[in-house]
């Protein structure tokens, strides 16, 4: 995978998002938005309330310090509380619209991070709502790139993987650390997504040496 920072990767992922989830979600009856979700105390609704909210601040500007830290992020799911739904999704969809070129322009690339969360809590709604494509999916492809560099900026361990589902691909993640050799994995792509993102492994089957699912975690 290239080591060098895509700025447009984010807007791509995010868009690219929007036309696979939003029509999903607006043809989702209401009562399945108060499914739990892998994410704990947090309804489908709430995730896509707290997804809109960290976009829509992007988008306005609106990043003072600890904004996305989980008490904000609480904040900002409880300020939503009394909205109808539609109003949450389309202020989803605006984020997922407009956030990428906000993203883009910030040369450190700190917020590229945000764009991968926000595809991996779309997995987390498919997955409350028994839809296929949790944490894999057609977007993949993008999210792949930009988990390899957010696994490196956030300094865990150097990792080969091999992804038995997409004919054996082998994708690099991490950083080197003196003395240590390379982690190794071998398992489905979306197993993979799961430890990164520290989902729940129920009913999944994979290979793991040379490092724990702890020091893999990239949202803490």
């Amino acid at each position: 995978m290239c080591t060098e920072r895509d700025p447009w990767l984010p807007d791509r992922l995010l868009r690219t998002e929007r036309d696979l989830l939003m029509p999903l979600l607006r043809r989702t009856p209401e009562e399945a938005y108060e499914l739990r979700t892998a994410c704990p105390g947090w309804t489908a609704r709430q995730v896509l309330a707290h997804c809109g909210a960290a976009l829509v601040r992007i988008v306005e500007d609106r990043l003072e310090e600890g904004v996305f830290l989980p008490e904000a992020n609480a904040c900002d799911v409880a300020d939503r509380e009394d909205w109808p739904l539609d109003r949450i999704l389309d202020e989803l969809e605006r984020g997922l619209t407009e956030a990428g070129p906000v993203i883009a322009a910030r040369e450190d690339g700190r917020l590229d991070a945000v764009a991968l969360g926000e595809w991996v809590h779309a997995g987390d709604v498919r997955e409350a709502f028994g839809e296929p494509g949790a944490y894999c999916g057609e977007a993949l492809d993008l999210a792949l790139p930009l988990l390899s560099m957010t696994s490196r900026r956030r300094e865990t361990p150097r990792l080969i993987g091999d992804l038995a589902d997409r004919s054996g691909r082998r994708v690099s993640l991490g950083n080197e650390i003196e003395g240590r050799p390379a982690a190794r994995f071998i398992g489905d792509a979306a197993t993979l997504i799961r430890i990164y993102a520290g989902r729940p492994l129920v009913r999944t089957r994979y290979a793991l040496t040379g490092a724990t699912e702890q020091e893999l975690l990239i949202y803490r």
